[in-house]
């Protein structure tokens, strides 16, 4: 992998790897919050006990805490994006 040249190619492969990253941070946050969903309908039908709360609680405390700058990052680099593009960069 080349080293970028310019300050301008060192800003487009930060953002790329922050894009990549909140990528990540999305998914597996989102799958928390899908675990935490499973969990809580599982343990309603059969039992629930402390154990499945536990699991619930995490996985939602997980899939927030993950989900929360990796939105609000996701944002910044699209209206990055965008003002790149607007003026031609």
């Amino acid at each position: 992998m080349s080293t970028p040249s310019t300050p301008a190619d060192r800003v487009l492969a930060r953002r790329a790897k922050v894009a990549r990253y909140t990528l990540l941070a999305n998914r597996v946050g989102y799958l928390c919050v899908a675990v935490a969903i499973a969990v809580f309908v599982i343990g309603f039908a059969i039992s629930f006990n402390g154990f499945v709360a536990a699991v619930v609680i995490g996985s939602l405390a997980l899939g927030f805490v993950l989900l929360a700058p990796s939105i609000v990052l996701g944002y910044g680099i699209k209206a990055a994006e965008r003002d790149d593009a607007e003026r031609g960069l």
